[in-house]
């Protein structure tokens, strides 16, 4: 059966979901009502893998998204905000930019991964073809 044809278990896209939603795999097992140890497991199982990488590169893009939507808004809120001399401390506040650079550059690295793998994986298969 190709990969193309398996889909995930209902219990399975409900745990994808629930890893978006909360911190931590131990919280997420417990609101999909599964034991930790089988959330891991599936973690480990490439379909689930692939199809969990996928939900958080959308959810991360979605996030993107908004940011830009309200990006004007927030340049103009910190800009009243900087130019008001009666704004006590502002000049300390730290920028929201490094974490989002942050997040988007660690989805970046754990997708290199899978797919380093991958390509080892064919490189194997067209050497034992020749």
């Amino acid at each position: 059966m190709s990969a193309s044809v398996i889909k995930l278990s209902a219990k399975q896209e409900e745990a994808i979901l629930a890893l978006l939603a909360h911190q931590g795999v131990d919280k997420a097992a417990e609101v999909v009502g599964i034991a930790p140890r089988t959330m891991y497991r599936w973690m480990n199982e490439s379909l689930f893998d692939r199809a969990y990488r996928k939900a958080r590169r959308a959810a991360f893009g979605q996030g993107t998204g908004r940011l830009q939507q309200m990006s004007s808004a927030a340049v103009s809120t910190v800009l009243k905000i900087l130019l008001d001399p009666k704004a006590p401390g502002i000049h300390a506040a730290p920028s929201g930019r490094p974490g989002v650079d942050a997040r988007g550059e660690a989805i970046e690295v754990e997708d290199i991964d899978p797919r380093v793998a991958e390509l080892e994986r064919v490189g194997e298969e067209t050497k034992r073809d020749r």
